[in-house]
């Protein structure tokens, strides 16, 4: 894949934090977002304590709920409030980096999120809370050179 997307990333998040600007401000970060984020953390705890057979976990700030059926989420897991439920793979590092910018936009948005979400499209590279979460850590596109070297390296600063 060509580094070009990151320009159209650019352009679509900036024209998303545009689109924010005519939300009612009572609405993001609120007492009323706060209960959206906790209504999504029970849906996800209902449905990963129904279908998950694996291990449940905390890790990153997230409920990871491990051996979902792969009908019950979508792509390589889905974050719901602040549970995310995947697969039989453990997820990595830079997956949960990606699923905890999920986490903080439910705490932003609430109940709002799906519904803005599902209006961002399906297509991860043109959908502006993927590209907010990170394109790279939720595995849509190839990680530079640079910055593989750099993560294996164990003497990288902030580790």
């Amino acid at each position: 894949m060509t580094e070009d997307w990151r320009a159209t990333a650019d352009r679509i998040l900036t024209e998303g934090r545009r689109s924010d600007l005519r939300i009612p401000a009572f609405l993001l970060r609120s007492p009323l977002s706060r209960l959206g984020y906790w209504w999504g953390t029970a849906v996800g705890w209902t449905w990963g304590s129904l279908w998950s057979t694996g291990p449940v976990e905390k890790r990153a700030g997230l409920w990871v709920f491990r051996g979902m059926p792969q009908w019950t989420f979508n792509r390589g897991g889905v974050c719901v409030g602040g549970c995310f439920l995947t697969g039989d793979a453990r997820p990595t590092d830079a997956v949960l980096r990606h699923e905890a910018v999920h986490k903080a936009q439910w705490l932003r948005y609430g109940a709002l999120l799906p519904v803005l979400y599902l209006f961002a499209g399906r297509d991860p590279l043109r959908n502006r809370f993927e590209i907010e979460a990170g394109l790279e850590d939720g595995n849509y596109v190839r990680r530079r050179a640079t910055q593989r070297s750099a993560e294996r390296s164990p003497n990288r600063s902030g580790a």
